[in-house]
């Protein structure tokens, strides 16, 4: 193989095999400031805390790739996380840098689908890990809390939503108002 297209991976592979057991208490606090999370009471948390993996990942490496399927709810412990988006071969976007007590991931707990970008460690970085498969048996053993669980997804997609309507509407005026001034330019041109 060619070492200038030999592209490089790092990992923590053995870091997260041999992880150390999880501080509760902190994990327990930070878990509770995740809207989806905030209506459970501490036992309700607790019993959740038994279905969360940790895991610990280094700079430059990818939690997750654009087209991946999404398969749970990341919750940054430690560290920073960049959020890409890759829209061809020479188009990427940076749509979020992340820190310690963000989350991202939120909707592969509703659906199947593919990762719509890529979450890639920007320095050391320890990170909570609630996987839908777990959470779905979580839901299913208990539907009330599962019930909650839901209305705070709902929350969160309600406000995003709400939001990419305030910044299309944004768009949209300053799109008009740009329109509107070109024409008005070219009718002052035109009559010169």
């Amino acid at each position: 193989m060619d070492n200038n297209n030999q592209q490089n991976y790092r990992t923590s592979f053995w870091t997260n095999l041999f992880n150390s057991p999880t501080e509760r208490d902190d994990l327990r606090k930070s878990i509770k400031h995740i809207p989806i999370f905030n209506f459970l009471s501490k036992k309700e948390l607790n019993e959740l805390l038994e279905i969360t993996h940790n895991r610990t990942y280094v700079p430059g490496e990818f939690i997750f790739l654009q087209g991946d399927v999404g398969i749970g709810l990341y919750l940054i412990r430690d560290g920073e996380v960049e959020i890409k988006r890759k829209f061809n071969d020479k188009t990427e976007l940076i749509l979020a840098n992340l820190g310690k007590g963000d989350f991202f991931g939120e909707l592969a707990l509703i659906d199947n689908e593919k990762r719509s970008a890529s979450a890639i460690a920007k320095t050391n970085c320890r990170v909570s890990v609630l996987f839908k498969p777990d959470l779905d048996e979580f839901i299913e053993k208990y539907p009330k809390r599962g019930i909650k669980i839901l209305q705070g997804i709902s929350l969160i997609l309600a406000e995003r939503l709400r939001n990419i309507n305030e910044d299309y509407l944004s768009l949209l005026i300053k799109t008009q108002k740009g329109l509107q001034y070109e024409i008005e330019y070219q009718k002052d041109s035109s009559s010169d």
